[in-house]
C-alpha cells in the first residue's frame, strides 16, 4: 500500500505541479546558486496561521546563518495546504528536481509520515515539526527526526491543573486526526490516571467541521462533567467556542482547557472581538519560551517587520510564537549541520543529531532522533481583550509556580498562582460537574429483613407507597456520599431473600449497582465503590471472591457466623473503611 502511494504521487507530480514554490537565497543573488553550501527545502500550510509564521521564520534562519558565517544556503519552500497528498508530492519534487539535502516540516503528523517514507527512501533527513510522533515512527523512517517536543509533558500539566481543583472527571473534545489518536488521547489518559482522575467521555470533532460542533456539544452538554479540556487547531477552536458560548456553555460552572495547539496562539487573535470573547475565562497550557535576551528582542522585532501588514494584511497580530520559534531552531539545525559536511544522506543525517545548542525555542539536542522533551509551561487565562499569564508549571516534580527564578516557590497546587478568571466570572472554583442532567442513578440493594434494625432498617409507609429506609449505616451511607467531588444518585432497593448470596448475585445480574447488607457491608461495598469512581461495579471490600457452582459469586459473611465485626472508620482524604476483625 505504501509502495502504491508513492507511485501515485510520482505520477501524479509528473502530470501536474500545484504546490506553489518559494526561493530563498542567503547573502546571494539568485544566479549564482552553484556557489550554495547547501539545498534546504521545507514544507509550510501556508493558509494557516502557524504556517505564515513558520515560512517567515525559516527565511529568517538562512539569512541569519548567513551573517553569521558568511556561507550560503537557499531554502526551496513549498505550500502542502495541510494535505498529506499534496505534502508528499511537494516533498517529491524538493527531492528530485530541486536536490534539496534535507527537509524541514510539516507540521501535522497526516503529512509528516508520507513525507518521511519519500525522504527515506531517497536518504534524505526529514526534521518533522508534527505533534506528536510515535514512538516507533522513527524506527520505521531512519531519516526521521522529530524536531518537535512530545506532547506527554504537556498533558502532565493539564492533569496538574485538574488535580489541583480536585476535579475528577473531564471530557476531551479532539480534532479527529491521527496526530489525537496517537498523542493526546494517550497521553492524557495516563497522566489523569496519575492524578487519580479520567476521561469521562470523548467528543471528536472533524476538522473544520463547524456544522456539526452544535450536534456534538448538545450531546456532551447533556453529560454531568462540566470540565472540557479541548485539543485542536485554532480554525476548528474558535467555530467550537463560539457555539459553546451560544449554547450557553461559557457561562458558571463550566471549566475549559486548551492544549498549546490553541493556547500558543492566541495572541494571534486578541484583535478579533467576536474570537476573544467566546473565549472568556479559558485556561490555557502553552509551551514555555523565553522573551528576554538580545537574541529573542532582534528576532522579535526583525520578525515583527517581516511579518507585517504588508506581507499579511489579513493578519492583525504580528507577534511570533512558539511555531515560529521551533520552525527558526529546526532550519538552523540544519544549517550548522551542513557547514561541517560537505556530504549529504546519512553524513548529514548524523551531524544533525549531533545539534547542541539553545536555540529560540528552548534546548535543541536530540536523543534517539528525537527533541528533547519541554519541561516549563505557562498557564494562561483568557480574559477581556487578551489574556493574563497565571504562572508557571514545571515537569520534573515540581509544579506550580509564579517565576521559574532559582528560588522560586513551586506547589501542586495552583493557589500561589494569580486569581483564575472562570467561565461566568465567579470567584469561587467550578465544581466539575452538574445536578442538571443525570445518565443513571446508583442501585443500592439493602435486605428487607436485617437483624441489626438499628443500622438497616427498611419499612414500608402504606400512605405514600414508598420505603423508608433508616438506620446508622444508611446516615453513614448519605454522609459519604457528601464527600464526593461530584453528584452521584442513588436510590436503595429492598431485596426480600432469605440469603446474602442471591443478594449479592444481583449485581452480577446487574440488578443492582451495590448492596448493603449488615452494619459494615453497607459502608464496605460503597466506600470501595467510591474508590473505584462508579467505574467497577462488581467489586467489594472486605468480600472474598469465589468461584462456586461454575460462575464467581461475591461471598458475603454472614454477621451471625462466629465473627464479630466492628464498624470501620471512613478516612475523609481516602474515603477507605477498615474492616477489623477482633
Amino acid at each position: 500500500m505504501e509502495k502504491f502511494h508513492l507511485f501515485f504521487c510520482v505520477m501524479v507530480l509528473a502530470l501536474s505541479s500545484f504546490s506553489k514554490k518559494v526561493t530563498v537565497h542567503g547573502g546571494m543573488n539568485t544566479t549564482r546558486i552553484n556557489h550554495v553550501k547547501g539545498i534546504v527545502g521545507a514544507l509550510v500550510d501556508y493558509s494557516s496561521r502557524i504556517g505564515k509564521e513558520e515560512k517567515v521564520a525559516m527565511e529568517m534562519a538562512i539569512q541569519d546563518f548567513f551573517n553569521y558565517t558568511n556561507q550560503s544556503l537557499i531554502l526551496q519552500l513549498k505550500y502542502s495546504q495541510g494535505e498529506p497528498i499534496k505534502a508528499a508530492l511537494a516533498a517529491t519534487d524538493l527531492i528530485n528536481t530541486q536536490r534539496v539535502q534535507a527537509l524541514v516540516g510539516p507540521r501535522t503528523w497526516e503529512e509528516a509520515s508520507l513525507v518521511a517514507e519519500v525522504g527515506s527512501q531517497s536518504n534524505v533527513p526529514v526534521l518533522s515539526l508534527a505533534d506528536p510522533t510515535p514512538p516507533w515512527a522513527t524506527k520505521r523512517w531512519p531519516f526521521l527526526i522529530q524536531a518537535s517536543p512530545s506532547q506527554q509533558a504537556q498533558m502532565k500539566a493539564v492533569a496538574a491543573i485538574v488535580q489541583s481543583w480536585g476535579w475528577r472527571r473531564v471530557i476531551l473534545i479532539y480534532e479527529d486526526t491521527d496526530s489525537a489518536a496517537i498523542g493526546v488521547i494517550p497521553h492524557l489518559s495516563h497522566a489523569l490516571q496519575e492524578v487519580g482522575a479520567e476521561i469521562s467521555q470523548f467528543g471528536a470533532i472533524p476538522p473544520l467541521a463547524s456544522s456539526s460542533l452544535s450536534e456534538e456539544l448538545e450531546k456532551l452538554k447533556r453529560q454531568q462533567c462540566r470540565v472540557f479540556v479541548v485539543h485542536s487547531s485554532l480554525p476548528l477552536a474558535l467555530p467550537l467556542f463560539e457555539t459553546a458560548k451560544k449554547m450557553k456553555m461559557m457561562e458558571k460552572d463550566y471549566v475549559w482547557i486548551t492544549t498549546d495547539s490553541t493556547a500558543s496562539l492566541v495572541h494571534s487573535i486578541i484583535n478579533k472581538a467576536t474570537a476573544i470573547s467566546s473565549m472568556q475565562g479559558v485556561l490555557g497550557v502553552m509551551s514555555y519560551f523565553t522573551e528576554t535576551g538580545p537574541k529573542f528582542q532582534d528576532f522579535h522585532t526583525r520578525f515583527r517587520r517581516k511579518f507585517s501588514a504588508a506581507e499579511h494584511p489579513e493578519e492583525d497580530n504580528y507577534e511570533p510564537g512558539i511555531f515560529a520559534l521551533q520552525a527558526y531552531d529546526a532550519t538552523r539545525a540544519v544549517a550548522l549541520a551542513m557547514v561541517q559536511t560537505n556530504e549529504s544522506g546519512q553524513q548529514l543525517f548524523d551531524k544533525i543529531l549531533l545539534t547542541d545548542f539553545n536555540g529560540l525555542s528552548g534546548k535543541i539536542n536530540f536523543t534517539e532522533q528525537k527533541l528533547a522533551p519541554g519541561n516549563v509551561f505557562l498557564i494562561i487565562n483568557v480574559i477581556g481583550k487578551s489574556y493574563r499569564e497565571l504562572g508557571f508549571w514545571s515537569d520534573g516534580g515540581l509544579g506550580f509556580s509564579e517565576s521559574i527564578d532559582k528560588g522560586a516557590n513551586y506547589n501542586a497546587s495552583m493557589e500561589n498562582l494569580s486569581q483564575v478568571f472562570w467561565p461566568g466570572g465567579p470567584r469561587t472554583s467550578p465544581r466539575g460537574w452538574t445536578l442538571s442532567t443525570i445518565s443513571g442513578r446508583l442501585r443500592v440493594g439493602v435486605p428487607n429483613d436485617s437483624n441489626y434494625i438499628q443500622f438497616v432498617k427498611v419499612e414500608y409507609d402504606y400512605s405514600t407507597n414508598n420505603y423508608s429506609v433508616t438506620g446508622f449505616s444508611i446516615d453513614v451511607f448519605r454522609e459519604t456520599v457528601k464527600l464526593l467531588p461530584y453528584y452521584l444518585p442513588y436510590d436503595f432497593i429492598p431485596f426480600n431473600s432469605g440469603t446474602y448470596d442471591a443478594l449479592v448475585q444481583q449485581i452480577q445480574l446487574k440488578a443492582l449497582h451495590s448492596i448493603s447488607l449488615e452494619p459494615c457491608f453497607a459502608l464496605v461495598s460503597f466506600c470501595h465503590f467510591v474508590l473505584c469512581r462508579w467505574r467497577h461495579f462488581h467489586r467489594f471490600v472486605g468480600l472474598k471472591t469465589k468461584k462456586g457452582r461454575g460462575e464467581h459469586i461475591e461471598e458475603a459473611y454472614d454477621a451471625q457466623l462466629e465473627i464479630d465485626l466492628q464498624m470501620g472508620q471512613v478516612v475523609h482524604e481516602e474515603l477507605e473503611l477498615n474492616l477489623v476483625r477482633r
